[in-house]
């Protein structure tokens, strides 16, 4: 059995987007977003994160699915 391979999506908060793709918090880390475990990636989309870091969103989303 292949390990599952779910796309990441805009919607999903920081928090479920690392539990359903781990190797997305070193992609995140690169790109300055270190605030990973706090209360805010509970309730922050990847959209708001990637806004707020002046990220584009269609790039990272795009990286971290390839991951």
């Amino acid at each position: 059995m292949g390990k599952e391979n779910k796309n990441i999506n805009a919607d999903m908060t920081i928090a479920q987007l690392l539990k359903e793709k781990p190797a997305a918090a070193a992609i995140l880390m690169s790109k300055g977003m270190h605030c990973l475990g706090c209360v805010i990636a509970h309730g922050e989309t990847l959209k708001q994160a990637a806004e707020v870091h002046g990220i584009s969103l269609e790039e990272l989303i795009k990286e971290i699915n390839e991951a």
